[in-house]
């Protein structure tokens, strides 16, 4: 799924912003604090202190979410390529002459698998080849029920298609909930609102320096900017420079032992 905004402009604009406020925050205070008297010297830290670690605490629990739901992600890849080796290793317990034909099935429902994550984050691209899938799905689900009341020589055995066959078909769901599953919009809001604010107080602090620390002034709106960004590619694996892609190579080659 797609992010509601660009992670690259997300980024700069935040970067940008916290420029300016320290500035702001800077010319602020050259008009508010009395002549002789330092920044550190007066009664600003604690709310200083309260809002830095409250915007901290948003970042750290955005980047966990995100690297959590990432790893998560990352799991039922391999779940999935797990539930559809099993079910495909399970054909041999039913009807030889029934066996070909859901084979042929499998390997057409994994094609339209990795074409759908091929696709995506574009839903509407990934659209027919998730509904393909879905559609092989029941074709899957019918041959496999018509091939266990066939199976006359083990019957027992070739029952045990049908629950792997389930596992297979579950798992795209819990797949579907993971890849839709983000923070709302708001929380990013919220982020770039309290980043911007905290240049701004950063800035007033700066002020009682005598002279302006360019290091200072770059370095916290880069590196705020930097983790920002890294916390938003986390959570939209399917986007930027942190990708699934490697993961989706464990359900090709399933399919490359299906030949």
């Amino acid at each position: 799924m797609q992010p509601p905004f660009s992670p690259v402009l997300y980024a700069v604009l935040l970067f940008l912003g916290m420029l300016i406020m320290l500035e702001v925050g800077r010319r602020i205070a050259a008009r508010v604090l009395r002549p002789g008297v330092k920044g550190d010297e007066g009664s600003y830290s604690t709310v200083e202190a309260a809002v830095l670690a409250l915007f901290g605490l948003m970042i750290a629990f955005a980047f966990s979410g995100a690297a959590s739901r990432f790893q998560e992600k990352r799991m039922l890849v391999a779940e999935e390529a797990n539930a559809v080796e099993t079910a495909y290793m399970r054909i041999d317990l039913v009807d030889q002459q029934v066996q070909p034909e859901l084979r042929e099935q499998f390997r057409q429902y994994v094609d339209a698998r990795l074409e759908m994550y091929r696709r995506l984050p574009d839903m509407k691209a990934a659209a027919p080849a998730m509904d393909r899938a879905k559609r092989l799905q029941g074709d899957i689900w019918k041959t496999a029920i018509a091939a266990t009341r066939r199976s006359v020589d083990d019957p027992a055995g070739a029952r045990l298609l049908l629950p792997a066959v389930n596992d297979m078909i579950d798992v795209t769901t819990t797949r579907m909930v993971a890849l839709q599953n983000h923070p709302p919009t708001v929380v990013y809001g919220l982020m770039f609102l309290l980043g911007l604010l905290c240049a701004l107080l950063a800035g007033f602090r700066m002020a009682s320096w005598p002279v302006r620390s360019w290091l200072h002034v770059l370095v916290f709106p880069l590196v705020t900017a930097s983790v920002v960004y890294v916390t938003i590619d986390v959570e939209y694996p399917r986007v930027g420079l942190i990708r699934l892609d490697q993961a989706d190579n464990v359900l090709a080659e399933v399919r490359a032992k299906m030949e």
